[in-house]
């Protein structure tokens, strides 16, 4: 089994002077989830090599079991030096591709045609994708076939306008992952604040925030496993 995790590239936040990327929990959860049940997991991003780190996300108040264990594990790092870079993977390597948010994503990822033909390809050769927190807008620009947005009709989760407005970086974003699931025709729905609520709908899988990203990489296994 093996599993294809894509992170982001991007550490700028807006112009705000602060940095940004991935969230380690969003990274960590999942990759000891899979790594658990077998998998063999390869890191990706679109520059390749080390990507960068939220670095509120590995603050004392957002640190978990999963996010100290991998800062401490030199196989884990190791993987994260080394990403490869995104246009240079073939989805039939993988059986499976898991998109942990942060904000960085919402910059890059969602506007990234290797990371669209990837999800593109993956779903339509039946095998299924996950994404969490920020990382549901990153299917903004995915289509379907006959071109209609993919979540258009499908159920879906992603980062609330009320999570964002949290953290205090609503007029930050380039888009608000809500109401670009909703614009796109996505049948939007949401569990509480900060608590893990995740969504499947097929091959589909999407995660509301990073409590989320445990549970989301479970039931992306269960889908593997009646495959």
């Amino acid at each position: 089994m093996n599993v294809l995790l894509v992170l982001t590239s991007h550490d700028e936040l807006g112009t705000t002077g602060r940095k940004t990327g991935f969230w380690l929990e969003e990274l960590a959860a999942p990759y000891y989830r899979l790594k658990q049940a077998g998998a063999t997991i390869t890191l990706a991003s679109p520059k390749g090599g080390r990507p960068p780190l939220d670095p509120k996300s590995n603050e004392p108040g957002s640190q978990t079991d999963d996010t100290r264990r991998f800062e401490a594990d030199p196989e884990a790092e190791a993987a994260l030096d080394s990403t490869v870079v995104l246009s240079t993977v073939d989805p039939a390597d993988y059986d499976a591709v898991f998109y942990p948010g942060g904000h960085g994503p919402l910059w890059d990822l969602a506007e990234d045609t290797d990371s669209v033909a990837l999800i593109e390809t993956t779903l339509r050769t039946g095998k299924p994708v996950a994404l969490v927190c920020h990382a549901p807008g990153v299917l903004r620009h995915v289509t379907n076939a006959d071109g209609t947005p993919l979540v258009q009709g499908r159920p879906v989760t992603g980062f609330t306008n009320s999570e964002e407005d949290g953290v205090g970086l609503t007029d930050i974003v380039p888009f608000l992952v809500e109401d670009e699931l909703k614009a796109k025709g996505g049948v939007y729905s949401k569990g509480a604040d900060w608590g893990s609520y995740v969504v499947r709908d097929g091959l589909l899988i999407t995660g509301q925030n990073p409590a989320s990203s445990a549970e989301a990489a479970d039931v992306l296994l269960t889908v593997l496993a009646s495959a």
